[in-house]
């Protein structure tokens, strides 16, 4: 979900700047959240996984360019059931400055309209998962169609934000609008894969729970919300 460097000129980058505010002031409530009912040092432990986790999805799995962007597995949910957003956010944010400063320095500019591109959508599965799934149920024991309606909605929100910056930065050109929808259209298998991803990984935290329900993994993912 690269968005390559011109795609947004530096004319008009201020509005990243804004979003990206935006995204690190929620950032830091979700973390203020995450530290009511988890250790200083549960948060941290879970923060490096993510971005560990993050760095995995952009230069170890499969990753390809399609239309205007790169379509890359990032398990956004599926970090989320596992180690909260809190920890989420900032492994995002995290491991994609970590793969930019060290694989992809040419990148950086465009640092602040990924980051955007990445947490919006995960804050919109934090609400969603609030609204949806009753709050006696551990994420351990979700159905599938529980987390295919989280990972639409995160991977569709990284489609629309991806398609938002391309039309905000090249308009509404033909072309253009050819290479959003190639991009969208091959997103789709994301969006496939992502819930067995989820289904797999919270499977696996049930069946070794002495291993995962000692801080090093979100309280929610085999508690209900307290």
């Amino acid at each position: 979900m690269h968005i390559e460097p011109g795609v947004v000129d530096a004319a008009k980058m201020a509005l990243a700047y804004g979003t990206a505010a935006a995204a690190a002031g929620y950032s830091l409530k979700v973390i203020n959240d995450d530290l009511q009912t988890h250790s200083v040092v549960s948060f941290g432990v879970r923060s490096v996984i993510a971005a560990f986790g993050v760095f995995i999805f952009f230069e170890i799995l499969p990753h390809f360019a399609v239309g205007i962007s790169e379509v890359h597995i990032i398990l956004g949910t599926t970090l989320f059931l596992l180690l909260g957003s809190g920890p989420a956010a900032l492994g995002l944010a995290g491991g994609l400055a970590i793969q930019g400063f060290l694989f992809a320095p040419t990148d950086l500019p465009m640092y602040f309209v990924n980051i955007s591109t990445l947490l919006f959508p995960l804050f919109a599965v934090d609400a969603l998962a609030k609204k949806v799934i009753p709050s006696t149920t551990a994420y351990v024991d979700l159905r599938y169609l529980d987390v295919l309606k989280m990972s639409a909605v995160y991977q569709g929100g990284v489609v629309a934000w991806v398609a938002f910056w391309a039309i905000y930065g090249q308009g509404f050109g033909s072309e253009n609008l050819t290479a959003v929808t190639s991009f969208g259209v091959a997103y789709l298998l994301v969006i496939l894969i992502e819930p067995l991803a989820d289904l797999a990984a919270l499977a696996g935290a049930k069946s070794l729970r002495d291993l995962t329900d000692k801080g090093v993994f979100a309280n929610r993912l085999h508690n209900a919300a307290t």
